[in-house]
């Protein structure tokens, strides 16, 4: 591979990767069409590309396209819920909100209810800005139909996606909870759960986890403090960021054990998100993932 400094493959691999996992909501299948884009990448005259960036993503969405149709296979026959993997983020991604709103889990799960190909331009569209002609060289269409695509992907998008919280309001819910864990007064965090709350726990049949989405506050808190409230003496637990937003992770026997984010919606949080499954939780520890726009 050649020189960092001179390499454009280099210099937007942390943007091909941010493609990649908004378009696969998975850490370790971005990283793999972020190879194959390299390995594409290296066999091209590349004194002949003119836009180097744009030649990039075309070839990283196109991967993640390709990609899609494996991980639906795999969906198919998953255990319980499935969630997307959590990434560790450094703090200048939250600063950037309207990436750290994109990266959300809550946002990740309407990202879900999309048609591959809807999401492929949504993503390239609304979270990178790609002019139109850009779009329809990646996904093989005309402008013209990347244009009605857009339209119909943000309308879905639109009449799902959670209105935008502050970070202060999530990192108050996560302060609850640990509160909560430390000395199981369940009441105040009680007080902020909408009474029609989701509890959504992602186990993939190799931890413990509930087999269907939990409904109502009592019944999500409930099976919560069987999980975890009640083991605080086993449990270590931190603070963190993830996926832009604030989230808690929860060690048990020296191994992050379960990572918990929430959608809000104007205060109350209508969803609660438990990620259970180890192999989903390699990226939630070690070093910030690099991501960019």
């Amino acid at each position: 591979m050649s020189d960092q400094s001179s390499d454009p493959f280099m210099e937007h691999r942390s943007l091909l990767f941010t493609v990649a996992y908004e378009m696969l909501s998975s850490a370790a299948d971005a990283e793999d069409v972020v190879q194959e884009t390299w390995l594409r990448w290296s066999e091209v005259d590349q004194s002949a590309v003119r836009a180097p960036r744009a030649y990039l993503v075309r070839i990283v969405t196109r991967q993640a396209l390709n990609r899609i149709r494996t991980l639906e296979r795999r969906r198919e026959t998953y255990v319980g819920p499935w969630l997307p993997e959590p990434l560790l983020t450094s703090p200048d991604v939250a600063e950037d909100v309207e990436l750290a709103d994109s990266l959300s889990t809550a946002m990740l799960m309407v990202l879900e209810t999309l048609s591959p190909t809807e999401r492929a331009v949504f993503v390239l569209r609304e979270v990178f800005g790609f002019e139109y002609a850009e779009i329809a060289a990646a996904v093989d269409k005309s402008p013209a139909a990347v244009r009605q695509v857009a339209s119909r992907a943000g309308r879905a998008v639109r009449s799902q996606r959670p209105p935008p919280g502050t970070h202060q309001e999530t990192e108050q819910v996560m302060r609850l909870f640990l509160a909560a864990a430390d000395g199981g007064d369940l009441q105040p965090l009680m007080e902020l759960l909408a009474p029609d709350v989701v509890l959504f726990s992602d186990g993939g049949g190799l931890k413990k986890a509930a087999l269907r989405p939990i409904h109502g506050a009592e019944k999500a808190l409930r099976w919560m403090a069987g999980v975890f409230f009640n083991y605080p003496d086993v449990l270590t637990y931190d603070l963190t960021t993830m996926n832009g937003q604030p989230a808690l992770r929860f060690f048990g026997a020296g191994e992050l054990d379960v990572v918990v984010t929430v959608r809000l919606e104007r205060g109350l949080v209508t969803a609660l998100y438990l990620m259970r499954n180890p192999e989903k939780l390699r990226r939630a520890q070690g070093g910030a993932a690099q991501l960019s726009r």
